[in-house]
C-alpha cells in the first residue's frame, strides 16, 4: 500500500484546494466567523500535508543512506555511512510520530482552540503556588508548540500565587493536544512556605474546552444573562486598573460565570468571555446530548487525594506519573519544563 493511500494525501490536498477557492470568492470576508473556521482548517490541511512531506522526504534520505552503507560494505558502528543512516533513521522516525499524533487527533474539536481553566485545590499557598507552576508549564509547552496564548482571566492568591487563571491557547490542533490535560494534578515537595521544611500535597484542577465558534444550537438570549462590569485587579497598566473594564458574565439558566478583565477595553472583554461562555454551554449542551462526558470535559471530581490523574512528586524522590495510563518519568524538570508530549503520547494511544 503506498504512503498516499495511507495518509489519504490525495484527499487531504482536495480539501486544501476546494477550501482555498473558497477563500479567493470576492465575498469570502463578508462572514467572519464562517471566514476564520475556514482559515483555521486551511492551516490545519497545510500543517498536515507539510507534515507528511517532511516524512517521506526523510525516507527518501534514509533509503539512499541505506543504499550507501550497503555499497560501502562497512556497517560497523564508528564508520561515517553507519552515523549518517543512524541519523536519518531518527529524523524519519521522528517524523513518522509527528504523523501518527496527527492521525489520532481527527476528533470533532481537536482542531480548535483550547480554553483552559487551572484551579486551585486543597492545600492554601501551596495549592495557589502550584497553580503558577501549572501555569508557567501550559505556557511553555504552548511556546513549544508555536501557539498563541491569550490569559482571559487570573485571580492572585491571598499570600502567594494564584487562585484560578483561564487563558486560550491557539493554533495546529491545539485543543487535541491540551485535552489530555483535562483533571487534577497532584504535587508533592518540601514547601518553600513552611519554615520547618516538611513536605506538603497541593492540588490543583485543569479544566480543558474546545473554543466553539458561533454555533446555531447554542442561542443565548440576552434575558439569560447578568452582566457585571468592575475595575480589573493586578497587572495590567494605568488605564486597566483605574477604569471598569473588567467584565463578569453570569448564564442564570445553568449558573455558569465567565470573567475577563485581560484587556483594556470593556467591548474586548465581553467579547472574550462571550465565547467562553459559548464554548462552555455549547460542551454543556453536547454531553447532554450525546453523553460526551469524558471527551468533552471528563468526569467532574473532587480537588482532592485520590482524584489526581497526574502526581508530580519533587521529595524525596523525582517522579511525574499518569495514573490513567501508567507512563512515568523521572526528569520533573523537563517535565515542568513544559515538555508534556510524552504524556498526550501515551494518553492518546491509550484512548
Amino acid at each position: 500500500m503506498k504512503w498516499e493511500t495511507i495518509f489519504d494525501i490525495a484527499g487531504a490536498r482536495a480539501k486544501l484546494t476546494d477550501l482555498e477557492k473558497q477563500m479567493s470568492r470576492p465575498n469570502f470576508w463578508d462572514d467572519a466567523r464562517n471566514a476564520a473556521v475556514i482559515n483555521r482548517d486551511i492551516s490545519t490541511l497545510q500543517n498536515r500535508i507539510r507534515r507528511y512531506d517532511s516524512a517521506k522526504e526523510a525516507l527518501d534520505e534514509l533509503d539512499i543512506a541505506w543504499e550507501i552503507l550497503g555499497e560501502s560494505g562497512d556497517s560497523g558502528e564508528d564508520s561515517t555511512e553507519f552515523g549518517a543512516f543512524i541519523e536519518r533513521l531518527t529524523k524519519f522516525t521522528v517524523q513518522i510520530k509527528a504523523i501518527e499524533i496527527t492521525a489520532l487527533l481527527s476528533g470533532e474539536f481537536d482542531a480548535a482552540a483550547a480554553i483552559v481553566s487551572i484551579h486551585a485545590g486543597a492545600g492554601g499557598t501551596e495549592s495557589h503556588d502550584w497553580v503558577d507552576m501549572l501555569s508557567r508549564m501550559y505556557f511553555m509547552f504552548c511556546e513549544r508548540m508555536n501557539f498563541s496564548v491569550t490569559v482571559l482571566d487570573r485571580t492572585p492568591g491571598e499570600v502567594a500565587g494564584t487562585k484560578s487563571i483561564t487563558f486560550r491557547a491557539s493554533g495546529d490542533l491545539a485543543y487535541g493536544y491540551l485535552k489530555s490535560e483535562h483533571g487534577v494534578h497532584r504535587l508533592v515537595r518540601m514547601s518553600p512556605f513552611d519554615a520547618n521544611k516538611r513536605r506538603h500535597t497541593s492540588f490543583a484542577a485543569v479544566d480543558v474546552i474546545p473554543e466553539i465558534e458561533e454555533d446555531a444550537d447554542v442561542r443565548i438570549p440576552e434575558s439569560d444573562l447578568k452582566i457585571d462590569t468592575f475595575r480589573a485587579t493586578g497587572a495590567g497598566g494605568q488605564h486597566v486598573n483605574t477604569t471598569d473594564s473588567a467584565v463578569r458574565i453570569t448564564h442564570v439558566p445553568t449558573g455558569i460565570v465567565v470573567t475577563c478583565q485581560n484587556e483594556r477595553s470593556q467591548h474586548t472583554n465581553r467579547e472574550y468571555a462571550m465565547q467562553v461562555l459559548r464554548s462552555r454551554l455549547a460542551a454543556l449542551l453536547r454531553r447532554e446530548q450525546k453523553e460526551k462526558v469524558e471527551e468533552l470535559r471528563g468526569k467532574s471530581k473532587d480537588i482532592a487525594w485520590g482524584s489526581q490523574i497526574r502526581s508530580y512528586v519533587l521529595q524525596p524522590y523525582q517522579l511525574v506519573k499518569d495514573t490513567r495510563t501508567g507512563f512515568e518519568t523521572s526528569n520533573v524538570q523537563r517535565i515542568l519544563d513544559g515538555d508534556l508530549m510524552p504524556f498526550i503520547w501515551s494518553y492518546l494511544k491509550s484512548a
